[in-house]
């Protein structure tokens, strides 16, 4: 069974992580997979959208710790800089919209691969969890950076502290995520988000990334200048020329991410 599947259909990829027997746990050959796969991503042009979930009752339980205990395993210092930190530096340079469907326990990296992507949709039964602090260990994957700017620093620090479970209603509630979706209606949720991301305009919407990206460690002058820089390249799409145009005609447009 091929432990990451990866799928295009139309304008819409999807990585699934496929270790269900270990929550979707990422050793060193499902890290290298995620990689290329979101690689792939990045330089197909057709591919318009990202789904990243898991298979069964997890999204992803982060790092497989028997990999860890085995002697002919990586060290450490490779797990983090070669395996995780690629992973979500690609999810955010990745020029396309990225959803995170959560379809279960988002645990340590897990949940920090979950919160680097764009849009996180929960179904009801998940949970999140900043494993990290059980086994002596920091958040990485990214998490120190961005949960705190998601629920702000005492949430943040309480949760990486204390390995508090969180479950789905209260992250929504906290602001760490976007929705909370009923488990029946959860795949169906995450189709209809994909394909109406991918019949958008979307260079304006990697456009949109970018600028979310540069903000964090801006000034508001200095954003203020990318906001003028990347809205004058948005303006000279087809796209935006498409949208002026069905406007005026009062038709829906039709937009080829160009």
């Amino acid at each position: 069974m091929k432990e990451v599947i990866f799928t295009r259909e139309g304008g819409i990829a999807q990585i699934q992580i496929n270790r269900p027997e270990k929550y979707n746990s990422v050793r060193q050959s499902v890290a290298m997979d995620i990689q290329k796969y979101l690689d792939e991503c990045a330089s197909d042009e057709n591919i318009r959208v990202l789904i990243i979930t898991g298979t069964g009752k997890a999204f992803c339980a982060g790092q497989d710790l028997g990999e860890i205990v085995d002697p002919n395993g990586p060290d450490m210092s490779i797990i983090v800089s070669q395996h995780f930190n690629p992973i979500v530096q690609k999810i955010r340079n990745l020029p396309k919209p990225v959803i995170a469907a959560v379809n279960g326990v988002a645990a340590g990296a897990g949940a920090n691969i979950a919160l680097a992507c764009d849009i996180v949709v929960a179904c009801q039964s998940a949970s999140f969890l900043q494993a990290f602090s059980k086994i002596g260990l920091i958040p990485d994957s990214g998490g120190t950076y961005t949960l705190p700017r998601l629920i702000g620093w005492q949430r943040a620090s309480a949760l990486m502290m204390l390995a508090d479970k969180i479950s789905a209603p209260e992250a929504l509630e906290m602001g760490m995520i976007y929705k909370v979706i009923p488990d029946k209606l959860f795949k169906d949720y995450i189709q209809k988000m994909a394909i109406k991301l991918s019949a958008m305009p979307t260079v304006a919407l990697a456009l949109t990334k970018e600028a979310l990206n540069e903000s964090l460690t801006n000034t508001f002058e200095e954003q203020l200048a990318v906001e003028d820089r990347l809205q004058n390249t948005a303006g000279r799409t087809d796209d935006y020329a498409e949208g002026v145009q069905a406007f005026l005609e009062k038709r829906k447009p039709v937009y080829k991410g160009k």
